[in-house]
């Protein structure tokens, strides 16, 4: 358990460095100005919708085979719904998801304050809804779409993990189906779909962010318990035996952790 859960911190670290990251200090960058004129350099939404992909596809290539690369207390929930996941480990998983992603969000905030001038309340991609929402959208509106968005995600990864599907080629589907959703869904609510990634950035964030968490704790879990218990009614699929846990052998081990 301790080196699943260490493959655990170490992705979900990177995946909010990572994507968070990119919407901080890289979705807009203007350049010095010349004749008066400025020219956007940074990545805008499509670029912070790649760094989250394909922060999840690197890690999930990196360390899935330990842990089943959840990093994410909905995916962790959703998996235990469709009995892809022990129940017992799931508080375990959820604890290190948050504290990796808190870990996270104050790296971002230390290497943000070094820049002169910067002010952290309502600039480090925080979620939220009505005027907190990057296009005005209203509670009720990011809650269907966070919903909907996770259950998607969640039946990307229930389906791509299943044992017939091409094999080695989960990371890229699960990767390219968080970008299509940060791609919907970030002028919505900043794209949640992930409780961990809410909670690493919403103190540091202030400006209202920490008073809407709730929503972006109750959504995601809520869609990816909905997908979990109805993936094998939609698809005919039944494969609730086989767990996206990972594993560790013993001849992985150092001896002293063997014995």
């Amino acid at each position: 358990m301790s080196a699943r859960l260490g493959a655990e911190a170490l992705g979900t670290f990177w995946l909010v460095f990572g994507g968070c990251g990119s919407a901080i200090y890289a979705a807009l960058f203007l350049s010095p100005p010349t004749e008066g004129q400025r020219v956007q350099l940074g990545i805008g939404f499509v670029g912070v919708a790649l760094a989250f992909g394909l922060t999840v596809m690197t890690m999930a290539y990196a360390v899935g085979h330990v842990s089943g690369a959840h990093f994410n207390p909905a995916v962790t929930i959703g998996a235990a719904v469709a009995r892809r996941f022990e129940w017992r480990d799931v508080p375990a998983y959820v604890v290190t998801q948050v504290v990796a992603g808190l870990l996270a969000g104050a790296a971002l905030y230390g290497i943000a304050s070094g820049k002169d001038g910067f002010d952290a309340t309502g600039h480090m991609a925080a979620n939220g809804y009505g005027e907190h929402s990057p296009g005005g959208y209203g509670l009720v509106a990011v809650l269907c779409a966070e919903v909907l968005l996770t259950a998607f995600f969640l039946y990307i990864i229930l389906g791509a993990t299943d044992a017939r599907a091409p094999v080695g080629f989960a990371p890229i589907a699960i990767g390219l189906g968080l970008t299509v959703i940060h791609l919907v869904s970030i002028p919505i609510s900043n794209t949640s779909v992930n409780p961990a990634r809410s909670t690493a950035v919403a103190f540091f964030n202030g400006n209202g962010a920490p008073g809407q968490l709730w929503l972006f704790w109750v959504a995601p879990i809520l869609g990816a318990a909905l997908a979990g218990a109805t993936y094998h009614l939609v698809t005919g699929i039944d494969r609730r035996t086989e767990d996206i846990s990972g594993e560790v052998r013993p001849e992985d081990l150092p001896p002293e952790a063997a014995r």
